[in-house]
């Protein structure tokens, strides 16, 4: 399995809102991150600059172009678009983080 890290940005004054959505997951959302290989999905956030930091794992089986294509996770993305940084096409704006250092 590899760590994966990657930033996002929650718009000011949004960050309850963003938080809400999240704990209130959709289960099928849920299984369908399992299907495609996600696991140990973790997201922070940073009040002083609203930057979302995310890891999970990725196992083998990770397909997230192909993740990124169903409809249930596009569905999710237009849901999110009016609270964080999103692409034309309604995917968040992630930027990945290059790892430094890692101790077990």
């Amino acid at each position: 399995m590899e760590r994966v890290a990657f930033k996002m940005r929650v718009f000011a004054g949004r960050e309850a809102e963003y938080k809400k959505r999240h704990d209130e997951i959709w289960p099928e959302l849920a299984e369908l991150l399992s299907a495609f290989g996600i696991r140990d999905y973790s997201i922070f956030h940073d009040p002083e600059t609203n930057i979302l930091f995310a890891t999970h794992l990725k196992t083998g089986r990770n397909r997230l172009d192909e993740l990124f294509a169903q409809p249930l996770m596009r569905k999710w993305f237009v849901m999110m678009s009016d609270i964080m940084d999103t692409n034309p096409d309604t995917t968040p704006v992630q930027v990945p983080l290059v790892p430094v250092f890692h101790m077990d």
